[in-house]
């Protein structure tokens, strides 16, 4: 042990050599000292104030001293000596004088050091949660063991390598939590390396809704001398160029095993001693590594080091991936609210996972897209999902409580089996449907020329006109209803690329109308959609476009509403209740996002209408809607919702729900217009109040009408309420 009589012994033979005046820098490296753990080879001797200080790191002055110290007395005094480590006392020593013989009374100044602790010669210390493990010997030798770089500390014991990387939209999560974004919509190596030796995996970055926010749109994993295995959306698996039909797991003739479930697809490829697990779910992709515990595994790729410059693990193609947009921002998006959605991460719903995993790269990536892009698709709930299926692969806890109190169902195969073209991505549409949506950069000339396809092709005897399968789509026209002015002369849809061409000739004219002109002729046509809806009604734009050798730009009459009063709130008396019923339009199933003046609604837009009461007994009385029904401003035309309770059975957009079970319910229904009328369309409701003892109210749509128990607890007026609202186009 060293004791600081040595260390004084030593340091006055040096300052024999030498006169120490104010403060000197002695070489020590002959000699170097170990102070507390840490070896130094010069001294920063300081003698002023009649005071000595001795240290080993920088000078010691009282603003900011020195962390690794010996101070001295004053001189004429008792010789009492400080050790500082890290800036804190740590022991005294005393120095006697008698007979010309300096005596020690004692201190030790060997120890360990480990991330700026010491600890004394023969102690342990340990952390079971991360596996640490640290001993300081008798000799002060520091021995360590802990887990690697990207291990983890299983059940508080056992080391185990399972990184996981998730990328979700543009976001890239590496294996050590670090965030990065893509921008563009190139190809990129995720995760490559000796330690995969033979394997790289890839993501696609693509383009959606807009041009300047991209979303990861595929995954590949390249095997050396195999065919690649791609994973698209729709849960869409393939061997090079063939579709694989996945019946729960596969092996496929590479080696990797390829599963399904309703999350998504997964795919297991063992190199080695180390397995590379790569999930994918049309949205998100999370690559886990499993393998032996120890130093860090030599990769490469984003999932390895995500601040890496992007265009080092930029795959070489196509350089226009690299263009950037700036499209105008989305005015209807409320960054702040977006904010608190993602900080729902650092819920204490997630504090298991808190403990291991830390939500901030989730949020920042969620924050950063959902101000710049649409919550749509379930977006709001991607980034949250991510995060939870993290937790669930990396430490086995599975947190499902979140999802009711952030408004996200279950996750649920999205797009499955739906095959998209290149220039489209699976999406929701208006009516809550799945259908292909165009991409950005490939619709926005038409949306620029506001057209929904390409010009008229004319040949001599001939035309034919390609609609974008996708805009049709997109603005909820169902191609199947439009038709020529032949009625039996239908557009035609092209299976790869989903274009719908419409074409006449003169041996099948197709109702086409000739007229000349100048000598020439002229052929033209209209396209516009059969009325196959029931009951006067129909939830589809109307589409009118000429149809002509002489192009005329397509045309379409995109029909919006706006709900002229919303909410409505009457006055009603029924017995001894006075009591007020509103009713209220929104345009989200929370009944979050209310309907007013200001609002467009269109045309097959989902609409759920709350009614609920104020002023009665919950316990006593239950709000029971016996019916809903539209009407034109004249009256003529009817369309009911909502009859005897319930939900009118042919439409199967209608929905009620809560009838009957308490003082609100509420009723949904895709928004429509009579096809023979135009102007104001009322919506009305028929209410009234049902006494809840000994009695059930709520309306049995499963069959005949059930019987009260009681005709005596109805009420002696149980007036029936009225309310009505109207909306306009």
């Amino acid at each position: 042990m060293l004791r600081p009589l040595l260390f004084l012994s030593a340091l006055i033979g040096l300052a024999g050599a030498e006169t120490v005046n104010g403060s000197s820098v002695v070489d020590i490296s002959n000699c170097p000292i170990t102070f507390y753990g840490k070896q130094y080879e010069e001294l920063y001797v300081s003698f002023e104030s009649q005071q000595l200080v001795v240290c080993f790191d920088d000078y010691y002055n009282v603003s900011q001293p020195a962390q690794d110290c010996i101070l001295g007395p004053p001189v004429d005094t008792e010789r009492t000596f400080k050790t500082l480590v890290n800036g804190s006392t740590i022991d005294t020593f005393t120095f006697s004088s008698g007979n010309d013989t300096l005596i020690n009374d004692g201190g030790d100044i060997s120890a360990c050091r480990h991330s700026g602790v010491m600890y004394k010669p023969g102690t342990n210390a340990s952390d079971p949660e991360t596996c640490f493990s640290l001993t300081c010997n008798d000799s002060a030798v520091l021995g360590i063991t802990q887990c690697g770089p990207l291990d983890y500390c299983q059940d508080n014991t056992i080391c185990i390598l399972n990184p996981i990387c998730t990328v979700t939209g543009p976001a890239v999560i590496d294996f050590y939590g670090d965030l990065n974004t893509v921008q563009d919509r190139c190809a990129y190596t995720l995760l490559s390396g000796s330690t995969v030796s033979g394997l790289t995996v890839v993501g696609y970055f693509r383009e959606r809704r807009r041009r300047d926010v991209s979303f990861l749109d595929s995954v590949t994993l390249q095997l050396d001398g195999e065919e690649d295995v791609h994973l698209e959306q729709g849960g869409i698996v393939k061997l090079g160029n063939t579709t694989q039909t996945i019946n729960g797991s596969t092996v496929l003739s590479n080696g990797v095993e390829v599963s399904e479930d309703q999350t998504g697809v997964t795919a297991v490829k063992t190199i080695g001693s180390n397995t590379v697990s790569v999930f994918f779910d049309g949205n998100t992709a999370q690559i886990l590594l499993t393998g032996p515990p120890g130093e860090d595994p030599n990769l490469g790729g984003l999932c390895a080091d995500s601040s890496t410059s992007l265009s080092d693990e930029r795959l070489p193609g196509d350089n226009d991936c690299e263009v950037l947009y700036n499209d105008t921002a989305d005015s209807s998006i409320n960054c702040t609210t977006m904010t608190e959605h993602c900080n729902l991460l650092n819920d204490t719903v997630f504090t298991s996972c808190h403990n291991h995993i830390d939500p901030t790269p989730y949020i920042d990536a969620c924050i950063d897209t959902l101000c710049k892009y649409p919550a749509v698709d379930g977006l709001d709930c991607q980034f949250l999902d991510a995060y939870a299926r993290h937790c669930s692969l990396q430490i086995n806890d599975t947190v499902d409580s979140w999802r009711s109190k952030a408004g996200c169902s279950s996750p649920q195969p999205f797009c499955q089996g739906t095959i998209c073209s290149d220039h489209e991505f699976c999406a929701e549409t208006i009516g809550g449907e799945i259908g292909c949506f165009c991409r950005a950069i490939f619709a926005f000339p038409y949306k620029s020329n506001d057209t929904l396809g390409d010009p008229t092709v004319c040949e001599e005897n001939s035309a034919s006109l390609t609609l974008v399968g996708c805009l049709l789509e997109e603005r909820g026209i169902n191609y199947t209803t439009l038709h020529l002015n032949d009625p039996t002369c239908t557009g035609q849809m092209d299976e790869v690329d989903h274009m719908v061409t419409f074409s006449f000739n003169s041996s099948d004219p197709c109702g086409t109308e000739v007229t000349s002109n100048n000598s020439l002729l002229i052929y033209t046509n209209t396209i516009t959609a059969l009325n196959s809806s029931s009951d006067n009604i129909t939830r589809q734009d109307r589409v009118d476009i000429d149809f002509s050798c002489y192009y005329t730009q397509p045309d379409v009459n995109n029909m919006t509403f706006r709900i002229k009063d919303s909410p409505v709130i009457e006055q009603f008396t029924s017995g001894t209740w006075n009591y007020t019923l509103t009713m209220k339009a929104y345009t989200d199933a929370r009944h979050t996002e209310g309907v007013d003046s200001n609002s467009e609604v269109q045309l097959n837009q989902k609409i759920w209408v709350v009614l609920e009461t104020d002023g009665l007994d919950d316990g006593l009385v239950a709000l029971v809607t016996d019916s809903c029904w539209v009407t034109n401003q004249a009256g003529t035309l009817r369309y009911n919702l909502i009859k005897d309770g319930c939900a009118k059975s042919d439409d199967e957009t209608v929905d009620v729900e809560g009838n009957g079970e308490g003082l609100s319910n509420y009723f949904s229904f895709n928004m429509f217009q009579f096809t023979r009328s135009s102007g104001d369309v009322d919506l009305h409701c028929k209410l009234h109040l049902c006494a809840t003892l000994n009695q059930t109210c709520t309306p049995d749509c499963g069959g005949a009408p059930r019987r009260r128990r009681s005709a005596t607890l109805k009420y002696e007026d149980e007036a029936p309420a009225f309310i009505t609202m109207t909306w306009t186009n």
